[in-house]
């Protein structure tokens, strides 16, 4: 029975890692098939449909591949150059909903506004999406918390999904803005955003605009060993896939950041659409990482790291791969791990891996992790047989770590900073009541003090009792 998974990208920067991802996404289902034939691996992110728009059976030709995406912005720019493009043939104008002013890098004009606007469009489009599956499985949503559309719309979305499909599952890719963001009001967004997260998302994985920076830099340095970069070689079977594979000769401002979050994505879904040898459902990732409902935020590190600029630098040892994958230089986000405490951890592994060599990296780093008292066993890992493009392997972790509590401080003490003198609430009271302000706060505040008692746990210690005689 194949499995879909159907992507809500919202908003600019959430459009725009979704036009990095469909490309990569294309590259590796036609560099792993042998035929031009239709199947249950591209069946979990495409559909294929004839010249008169009627869906086709596994085990058909490929005719023409639609994407299994739901489109949303209140600006025309980035959608319109969306369907103007190569990648533009995987989508329908059905698919696609926009509105031309914006939100205005306000959370509450999305939220409110467009989203009692838009709401039964939405899930009309929605409906229509969810019906050409059999078998859906989740829902993968990528924005951005920093603006408007993206945080307030995307919030609206969220939520939207936990009413009417309670039981698909619901990840989201969000972009966490960075300590001197351009946009006065992104405290406020992001805030917001960061509660309507944990309340209605199962599984968060948080990506911090700043970690993108550090390892682009990084990456971009011509000696700089340590970080891997990827071979740009297509498959080369199947035209109806590889035309829209080819790369932009003239790279956007934000594509290597958004490839590098295209990369992740690739990795937490390749165990859905290719076979392996120990194979991770989507449902297992919630199942073995989130112990409990609103502690799903995972903090996401790849090795190794990609680029399209250099192909010359060799492959990492997968036993080096181990020990760059806990390293902050490879994270996602910004955060230091190894000072706190874990509560779970998934590895990911991609490519022709043996068993023995997992299990022995992973016996090692038992002894250098602080996993919390009550998960001693913590790790959940599979592998998947199909490696990413341009590599033999890489891997993948996620991460349920205390230190995510941090960065939620420095949120917050964004939030405070502005709200304690009331300087742009006027803005936010035109659509929602100012008591929002403090609800969001004080949720905020709650979540932290859950992660915090983590931190502090410590087994009990029960008193020996003498025998009486």
């Amino acid at each position: 029975m194949p499995r879909e998974l159907i992507f809500v990208q919202v908003g600019q920067c959430g459009n725009q890692i979704g036009m990095r991802f469909w490309d990569l996404a294309l590259k590796e289902h036609a560099k792993a098939k042998q035929s031009l034939l239709y199947d249950e691996s591209l069946s979990s992110f495409f559909r294929n449909v004839n010249s008169k728009n009627q869906e086709l059976k596994i085990g058909d030709p490929i005719q023409n591949l639609k994407a299994r995406a739901l489109i949303v912005d209140m600006e025309e720019g980035v959608i319109n150059q969306i369907m103007k493009s190569p990648l533009g043939e995987l989508f329908e104008e059905r698919q696609c909903i926009n509105d031309v002013s914006g939100a205005g890098n306000n959370w509450a004009h999305g939220f409110y506004h467009y989203g009692n606007q838009y709401e039964k469009h939405i899930e009309e489009r929605l409906r229509k999406t969810v019906e050409q599956c059999d078998s859906l499985q989740c829902f993968f949503m990528t924005h951005s918390i920093g603006g408007g559309t993206g945080s307030g719309l995307g919030s609206r979305i969220l939520g939207l999904l936990e009413d009417n499909y309670p039981e698909v599952f619901r990840f989201t890719a969000s972009v966490f803005p960075s300590g001197d963001d351009d946009v006065v009001t992104s405290p406020y967004n992001s805030l917001f955003s960061l509660y309507e997260l944990a309340k209605h998302a199962d599984c968060v994985f948080p990506i911090d605009n700043q970690a993108l920076i550090n390892i682009v830099d990084q990456i971009d340095k011509p000696n700089k060993a340590r970080l891997v970069k990827e071979n740009a070689h297509e498959g080369s079977v199947g035209i109806k896939i590889t035309q829209f594979g080819e790369e932009e000769k003239r790279q956007k401002p934000f594509d290597k950041m958004n490839s590098l979050i295209a990369h992740l994505l690739s990795h937490i879904t390749c165990s859905m659409r290719f076979e392996g040898a120990l194979n991770v459902d989507l449902n297992e990732i919630t199942m073995n990482l989130v112990p409990y409902p609103d502690l799903h935020f995972l903090i996401s590190s790849m090795a190794p790291l990609y680029s399209l600029l250099d192909s010359k630098l060799q492959p990492r040892r997968l036993d080096q791969m181990f020990s760059d994958i806990y390293h902050p230089d490879f994270q996602m986000i910004t955060g230091q791990p190894s000072l706190h405490k874990y509560l779970a951890v998934g590895l990911l592994v991609r490519g022709d891996v043996a068993f023995s060599d997992v299990n022995r990296n992973i016996k090692k780093l038992k002894d250098q992790l602080k996993m919390i008292y009550w998960n001693q066993e913590g790790f959940k890992y599979g592998i998947c047989n199909q490696p990413p493009i341009g590599q033999q392997y890489s891997m993948l972790c996620l991460a349920n770590n205390t230190c995510i509590k941090d960065t939620f401080q420095e949120m917050t003490d964004r939030f405070q900073k502005l709200y304690k003198r009331k300087v742009y609430v006027h803005h936010y009271k035109q659509y929602m009541e100012q008591s929002h302000f403090d609800e969001t706060l004080n949720g905020i505040q709650n979540l932290m003090v859950k992660y915090q008692d983590l931190e502090m746990a410590q087994p009990k210690k029960y008193q020996r009792i003498q025998p009486i005689f």
